[in-house]
């Protein structure tokens, strides 16, 4: 727990915005998401810590693009 507080701590020292999520019984999310990547750094109950960076190309493909995202992950509206 301590090196969790220890890094939300510097997150707020840093002025970098973050969210915490719980996505599993055993451990809290914080998600970071500067220009260009986007952070995971997961805190397990048992004291380990996984981090996982996700970069961009930097590549501007347009707004059209964004349809993608609905059509690829978006689910049907229920009836």
């Amino acid at each position: 727990m301590q090196k969790l507080l220890d890094f939300l701590s510097r997150l707020k020292e840093e002025r970098i915005t973050h969210t915490i999520e719980r996505n599993t019984p055993d451990a809290l999310m914080v998600l970071i998401a500067v220009p260009g990547e986007r952070w995971e750094v997961e805190f397990f109950a048992d004291g380990h810590v996984e981090v996982e960076v996700f970069t961009s190309g930097g590549v501007d493909r347009g707004d059209e693009h964004a349809e993608r995202l609905f059509e690829r992950f978006g689910e049907e509206p229920a009836e």
